[in-house]
């Protein structure tokens, strides 16, 4: 039985759940690294403000530093501060950009004639599958980036800006309106298409290449080398572009929605290169990385053996 007679069995919304599920479990296990890349990336923006006169000095200065950091000053749990939005981003996200990506390789853009799906093709298919499905999701990806910096505002001696998922929500409404919930939805969708593009991208090729070229079977060990291959060019094609989206996200705005610190993505990436130079797009590399690449094989691995067990054919 071919697997396309094999997939036309199922109805769509069973690869989205299965993607759904996977991606829920890979979050759930490397979430922590995501909050220390986050806390990273926004140490030291908008390097001219000043408190009491003085620039603030940044307050972590590493991945180890900064999460020892929040488990020494905010506790252990809030390793985990933000995870419930992030779980509802991922069942959007996950399960609509590999119900995209499959959709499109199998259908409108198709395989050459020997049953390959060319790297162009894959490139094309995992960018666009990446933005429609980080578009979609992008409001929970907002109220994710806010809960996750609650825990610094409060060690700051400022109030809190939410109270949970669903105020945060509805203060995001309340103050730039339903737009509001897509504040800074272009480096979101960019950052997305061009992680994919590392991800599924890399993902997809590497893994057919082994079949193809070498005596390693449709395997885990197959699925692994893939995922940590895809683990790493998703860093490093999606860490700038992660960088601008989480300071546009988490910037202070007026009644109006507007931002207070950035005119647009554009404006953020030219702000932090000047300020703080190119590298500053880098910030939160290493914990990007090594969440990546855990997450790429948990979530690859769960999805591979999810789609076996309900007897699917392999991705």
């Amino acid at each position: 039985m071919s697997p396309v007679q094999e997939n036309s069995r199922w109805p769509r919304v069973s690869k989205f759940t299965l993607s759904a599920c996977a991606a829920t479990v890979a979050e759930l296990v490397t979430f922590p690294l995501d909050l220390t890349k986050t806390r990273l990336q926004v140490q030291g923006e908008g390097g001219s403000r000043h408190h009491g006169g003085n620039v603030q000095p940044p307050k972590y200065r590493g991945m180890l530093s900064t999460a020892l950091g929040i488990v020494r000053e905010e506790g252990p749990l809030k390793l985990w501060q933000g995870v419930t939005p992030a779980i509802y981003r991922h069942i959007v996200y996950s399960g609509g950009r590999m119900l995209a990506y499959e959709q499109l390789r199998e259908s409108v853009l198709g395989r050459s004639e020997d049953g390959v799906f060319p790297v162009w093709k894959a490139v094309i298919g995992s960018m666009i599958s990446g933005a429609l499905g980080q578009f979609i999701a992008s409001p929970t990806d907002l109220v994710k980036v806010q809960m996750q910096m609650e825990g610094r505002r409060r060690l700051e001696g400022k109030p809190p800006r939410v109270h949970g998922v669903y105020h945060a929500f509805t203060k995001i409404v309340a103050e730039g309106g339903i737009r509001g919930l897509w504040a800074g939805w272009v480096p979101n969708v960019q950052r997305a298409a061009l992680v994919n593009l590392g991800d599924l991208m890399t993902y997809d090729t590497v893994k057919h290449f082994l079949l193809r070229n070498t005596s390693i079977p449709d395997n885990s060990i197959c699925h692994g080398l893939a995922s940590v291959c895809s683990g790493l060019v998703a860093a490093i094609m999606g860490t700038p572009a992660d960088v601008v989206k989480t300071r546009v996200m988490n910037q202070p705005r007026d009644s109006n929605g507007r931002g207070l610190l950035y005119k647009s993505s554009t404006d953020c990436l030219v702000q932090s290169v000047r300020k703080e130079g190119f590298f500053s797009l880098y910030k939160g590399f290493l914990p990007t990385w090594f969440r990546m690449a855990p997450w790429s094989l948990t979530f690859w691995l769960t999805f591979e053996q999810m789609r076996r067990a309900m007897g699917i054919s392999s991705f």
